[in-house]
């Protein structure tokens, strides 16, 4: 794609390229809210205006700089990287500055509809007293929706005397029915302060689990993946294509599936691996009941979902090794313990090592092993109810922002959220450090 030469040329052709996309954002959001106020409109106007803006924008910005027609094919991929990928990274630090909750979401609350019998400028008389309706002793400054007909406005309440009350400004219609709005504000760092204060209860206990399970997930994949997958690469093995086929098993079906079959395996009273321990003479196991025996029930399931990867990594890896290394050593008089050693180990750390890391990432935040099989449970004495004994970072941050308290709250949970990716950050740092990656790349 043409540009002026040099970085600076590229960072002014990408610079006027999201200039477009934000003047026209802003253009639909302009006009949304000017039309809102008069007519009735769907949420989908906004992008029908921010449409209408783009291409004029285009068009005179083509003239301007003729070479900046090349880049309006980045254009779709733009707006999608934008909308679903910055937008709701810059919302998700937003929101964990805010006390935004289920009670708190910036949106009317129905069950405070109160009639407006009569509107005369900013004063309206209403059908009930404000105080009884809304539930407030003092509603001077409380945000209110004002709607006739699909049309809406929204004010601030200056003065409340009964039924009547004064707007900070003049209603754009009469409005037929009054709501009280459920707003939220800023709390500066309070969410991290009560996250940290609270850090013995869930913080620390969940980072560490989460640590451990991630850690000894990747070693225990690993260590499967890489026995099954030398006993399959050796050629005179018979039936070996059948022995691929049927450890690949586990990894072809739908994880979600497979998780649940293993919740009714796992049952305490009726699943099917505590009857066959009850015929071998052996007690019941709580699996999904005990902190300890559930964290023990989560690694064994997450290994039989994730050693088919392992293995055909490592037959990938294997494959790789030229056959006359292994003659050249046999000719030398090494056994095949010390081939193993001496040949195999250490060509399968290079190209093994990626994966390992990759894995470990994806099962430091592998939600939907600890959602369906334990739900985070059981619970465990001395713990948050958000942040239970198989909890993870990204599950309790789940739980907060979906049902802390009996109720969302979303700006505690952006904070989790937060704290996560710097945890995350820290710990790949360390592991690219001690592994060498950064300096393989280099």
């Amino acid at each position: 794609m043409r540009h002026p030469p040099g970085l600076k040329g590229f960072l002014l052709a990408l610079g006027l390229v999201l200039l477009l996309l934000a003047l026209s954002t802003g253009v639909g959001l302009l006009g949304y809210f000017l039309l809102a106020a008069y007519l009735p409109l769907p949420g989908w106007t906004i992008l029908v205006l921010g449409f209408l803006a783009l291409v004029p924008g285009a068009i005179l910005l083509g003239r301007w700089f003729p070479w900046l027609t090349d880049w309006y094919y980045l254009l779709p991929a733009l707006s999608f990287l934008l909308v679903f990928t910055l937008y709701p990274i810059g919302l998700t630090v937003y929101l964990a500055f805010t006390d935004y909750s289920g009670a708190k979401n910036g949106f009317p609350d129905r069950s405070t509809e109160v009639a407006v019998l009569e509107a005369k400028g900013a004063t309206l008389r209403l059908e009930a007293p404000l105080e009884e309706v809304f539930r407030c002793t003092a509603c001077a400054g409380l945000r209110v929706e004002g709607e006739r007909e699909g049309r809406r406005f929204r004010a601030q309440v200056l003065e409340a005397q009964g039924v009547e009350v004064v707007l900070d400004r003049i209603p754009p219609f009469p409005p037929a029915y009054l709501y009280r709005v459920n707003t939220f504000g800023f709390v500066g760092f309070q969410n991290f302060a009560r996250i940290l204060a609270q850090a013995n209860q869930a913080l620390w206990p969940v980072f560490l689990w989460n640590v451990a399970f991630a850690t000894l997930t990747v070693l225990l994949n690993a260590l499967v993946g890489l026995v099954l997958g030398l006993i399959l690469n050796n050629k005179a093995l018979k039936l070996r294509n059948l022995y691929r086929t049927l450890l690949v098993v586990s990894w072809a079906l739908p994880g979600v599936i497979t998780v649940q079959v293993w919740v009714a395996l796992l049952n305490y009273n009726f699943g099917a691996i505590n009857r066959l321990l009850g015929v071998l003479g052996i007690y019941p196991i709580p699996w999904l009941n005990d902190p300890d025996w559930a964290k023990v029930a989560v690694l064994l399931v997450n290994l039989w979902l994730g050693f088919p990867y392992m293995m055909t990594a490592t037959l990938g890896a294997l494959s790789t090794i030229p056959d006359e290394l292994y003659e050249a050593a046999r000719v030398d008089g090494a056994t095949p313990w010390q081939a193993l050693w001496g040949i195999t180990l250490p060509l399968l750390e290079k190209p093994m090592m990626p994966i390992l890391l990759s894995s470990f990432a994806f099962n430091f935040n592998n939600f939907y092993i600890i959602y369906l099989l334990t739900g985070g449970g059981p619970a465990e004495e001395g713990r948050l109810a958000t942040a239970q004994a198989t909890d993870i970072l990204i599950s309790w941050a789940y739980k907060t922002a979906f049902s802390a308290e009996g109720q969302s709250a979303y700006g505690l949970g952006a904070a989790i959220s937060i704290l996560i990716f710097l945890l995350t950050v820290a710990i790949s740092l360390v592991n690219f450090r001690l592994t060498g990656a950064l300096r393989e790349v280099r």
